[in-house]
């Protein structure tokens, strides 16, 4: 197997989901002892998310970038940011690195792809979901996909539950129906599906449970990346971009 960077703690509580996924993912292909070969860096994500609020996108990227960096010199041969709204700067961090990053985007797009729908609804941080460079364009431009966004209000009470309850470990059924109500009028809008486009809307919503099609970019990834490690012909090694 190759061994994969995991740059994370934004939040740790999704990373921690990856970590689970990507060695029950490995676990399952190869079955006995076998787990995943990880380097991990996991940030302090206060001083993250204020960079973030205050739009100082480059004083993240080059913070991220270092650790990036760190893991190569660690002997990881791949990077997963296991974050969506950090891809905002996906192409520095990948830069500064030196090391080939499997892009969330990428593996959500190619579910939504093979579910053969082509507009979806999408719910993460303000950013993610205000911000076209960070998924929907890349969505757009690599998989035909077209990406509806909630309005205003909608869009404030879902980054709300990200940050003060989800990133927190706080998990509640009110915020649960609040979320449903936002997908529920996605779908209205014409919404043949949802991206759940922030890693720890995982621990709020299961895809498996709700009747309308929900794609869990946490789980896309991790997935993806489960077949970059065991070097499967769809994830063929290259250079960073």
């Amino acid at each position: 197997m190759r061994t994969l960077g995991l740059l994370g703690g934004m939040s740790w509580e999704s990373t921690a989901v990856y970590y689970r996924l990507l060695n029950q993912g490995v676990a399952r292909r190869l079955g006995g002892l076998h787990s995943a070969p990880l380097r991990i860096a996991s940030v302090d994500f206060a001083p993250v998310a204020q960079w973030q609020s205050d739009g100082q996108w480059a004083a993240a990227a080059q913070h991220l970038g270092a650790l990036g960096s760190g893991l190569w010199r660690a002997g990881a041969q791949g990077l997963v940011l296991a974050t969506n709204t950090m891809h905002k700067v996906a192409d520095a961090i990948e830069a500064a690195a030196g090391l080939p990053l499997l892009h969330i985007a990428d593996a959500t797009g190619t579910a939504i792809r093979a579910a053969g729908l082509t507009q979806v609804g999408l719910l993460g941080t303000r950013f993610t979901m205000e911000d076209d460079s960070i998924l929907i364009d890349r969505l757009r431009q690599r998989s035909g996909v077209e990406v509806l966004v909630p309005p205003a209000a909608d869009r404030a009470k879902v980054h709300a539950t990200i940050y003060d309850e989800l990133c927190r470990g706080v998990v509640s059924d009110a915020s649960r129906q609040v979320f449903l109500g936002v997908i529920d009028r996605l779908a209205a809008r014409g919404a043949q599906g949802v991206i759940l486009g922030c890693t720890e809307i995982s621990l709020l919503l299961d895809p498996e449970k709700h009747p309308f099609p929900l794609f869990d970019s946490t789980g896309l990834h991790a997935a993806a990346a489960v077949g970059w490690l065991l070097e499967e012909p769809s994830h063929p090694e290259r250079k960073p971009s």
